[in-house]
């Protein structure tokens, strides 16, 4: 039987994971600090400190010194209480990371493949499991392990069909079947994630985004897309498909063609995409391989800036972001220089005129944000003590 909201038992459990929420958030803490944080009384604070350490969730991990009288114990998250696998997929390979629930690393494992590309069948699935699961041996963990996974591609799933849209240079992720066939070589519910959304997930927690609500994420890489955060929350659009600008028309820019259905849209033959990708940065700078070099070229900074504000202004007119965050390899390229003459380049249009910067996050962002969203997941499970386990 369910139980009743403002019963003893749902008290408890919502007691229980505020508690659980600010170990996550501060660390080791004794038990006087939880009592302060959340306001419970000291003998309710030792009731549910016992509780927890019963069930596994929390341990003791030494004492605090320095003060008056006995040391008080530090209660910390137990890391074995759960674990999640992140995993970052581009056309030539996959990344796997486990994390415990505390979000430590584990495990890390990339697989190069070209076969990525490749429309054979299971043979994803197949790769995405050889990723994790070396992932996992790393770790000393099995599949048995994980509660929650999540894997960031490009493209979108279409809520409606289940298929991966937006990603024509990832043949082998198309199947209809694909999420069903990855829950049953990794043995644990799999989420599909869009890239870019996941590196706004990042910048939204430890990033550039941190207290804002509203936001923007350009991401400028080998493809561009978006994502748009509003009140907080990301939009998807009805396909999943909303801030996929890469395929946006611009003046000077031919059209991103390929019929109604996205699955089989040109890869980068049009749009805004053509005109800021890595290899338009490339083929500006007369053929230069490395993005450093290309954007050390006043010249290709100011084309690109102008391009890509043309691109961002549409965005910014509709959506009236409050921030833009530019990321992805050509943005850390062009870094504060591209940011100044991307700022330049809006000054003076009719619109909106919200605050630019280029992200600072370490390490990929996609696989960042996989992991934070695998983690919150996990969470809301691991950590829900109103259901005896």
């Amino acid at each position: 039987m369910a139980a009743t909201p403002g019963t003893p038992s749902v008290l408890r459990a919502m007691n229980d994971r505020a508690a659980l929420d600010l170990l996550v958030a501060h660390g080791p803490l004794t038990r006087t600090r939880i009592g302060e944080l959340t306001g419970l009384s000291k003998p309710t604070t030792s009731q549910l400190l016992g509780r927890l350490e019963t069930a596994g969730l929390v341990r003791t991990t030494g004492s605090q010194s320095g003060r008056p009288g006995p040391n008080a114990l530090l209660y910390e998250i137990d890391p074995g209480a759960g674990h999640v696998a992140a995993l970052s997929a581009d056309p030539t390979g996959i990344t796997a990371v486990v994390a415990d629930i505390t979000g430590a690393e584990r495990g890390r494992r990339r697989i190069e493949a070209e076969a990525v590309r490749e429309d054979v069948r299971h043979r994803t699935a197949q790769l995405v499991a050889e990723a994790t699961d070396g992932a996992l041996r790393q770790a000393g963990l099995g599949h048995g392990d994980l509660t929650a996974t999540v894997i960031g591609t490009p493209g979108a799933i279409d809520p409606h069909t289940g298929q991966l849209r937006y990603a024509p240079h990832l043949p082998g992720w198309h199947s209809r079947t694909l999420r069903d066939d990855l829950a049953k070589v990794l043995g644990t519910p799999v989420s599909i994630e869009n890239d870019v959304n996941l590196a706004a997930i990042a910048e939204q927690y430890e990033g550039a985004a941190q207290d804002h609500d509203d936001f923007v994420l350009a991401y400028v890489d080998e493809g561009v897309g978006a994502a748009i955060v509003l009140g907080g929350t990301l939009l998807r659009g009805a396909t999943g498909g909303a801030g996929e600008i890469g395929y946006m028309p611009l003046p000077g820019a031919p059209l991103a063609r390929g019929g109604s259905d996205a699955v089989a849209c040109s890869d980068g033959g049009g749009g805004l995409q053509s005109l800021v990708a890595a290899a338009a940065v490339r083929e500006l700078a007369g053929g230069v391989k490395d993005l450093g070099e290309a954007m050390s070229d006043d010249r290709v900074v100011d084309e690109v800036a102008q391009r890509l504000a043309t691109g961002l202004a549409a965005v910014v007119a509709v959506v009236d972001p409050e921030l833009v965050v530019l990321s992805g390899q050509v943005a850390r390229a062009g870094g504060d220089t591209l940011r100044d003459r991307v700022e330049e380049h809006l000054t003076g249009l009719a619109l909106p005129r919200p605050q630019l910067r280029i992200s600072d996050l370490p390490g990929d962002p996609i696989l960042t944000g996989a992991l934070r969203t695998a983690l919150t997941q996990a969470r809301a499970t691991v950590f829900d003590t109103s259901t005896p386990a």
